[in-house]
């Protein structure tokens, strides 16, 4: 069957993911459907195993030096202040199997593809561990830190990639 032209002209953005090594781990495609959503489609290799935290993040920096710090916290676009899990860049979990390999194939309505360019770039960023989207059921009887409200306790950052129009 041919490519819708409609397809074939979606606006999008590809990410390069790289480990704190530099080694390519990774290529993420983010494309406008058309309909106010983005389809967020990941190919990861040479991971950790099990569930990460996958979130797009504030600062379309990845300096290994700062451990990825330099991309700052989860992107919130402007006026919004949610706590971890409502913010706009949280992102459902990416799953790599055993042999280091993952998928990841989501749309979002959180963003559209301006928002990702609104007053500079951003980066998307792999987490060390699962991603617990800050929520722990109030019968355990914990009160929340501030990493678990922040960042679902999803740990350091294993990859990054800044966002880039294509």
């Amino acid at each position: 069957h041919p490519v819708p032209v409609v397809a074939a002209q979606a606006a999008q953005a590809t990410v390069v993911l790289r480990d704190l090594q530099g080694n390519q781990v990774g290529m993420a495609r983010f494309t406008d459907t058309g309909d106010g959503k983005v389809l967020i489609q990941a190919d990861v290799v040479h991971l950790p195993p099990g569930f990460h935290g996958f979130h797009v993040h504030a600062t379309g920096t990845c300096d290994p030096a700062t451990n990825f710090n330099s991309a700052g916290g989860h992107f919130q676009k402007p006026g919004e202040n949610n706590p971890h899990g409502d913010h706009s860049g949280d992102l459902p979990s990416l799953y790599v199997n055993a042999d280091g390999s993952g998928v990841l194939t989501s749309t979002t309505d959180r963003f559209t593809l301006e928002d990702l360019f609104a007053e500079g770039q951003r980066a998307l960023i792999v987490h060390a561990d699962k991603d617990n989207f800050a929520h722990i059921p109030d019968r355990y009887g914990v009160t929340l830190d501030e990493t678990t409200l922040n960042t679902g306790d999803a740990g350091g950052r294993i990859a990054c990639g800044v966002i880039q129009r294509s």
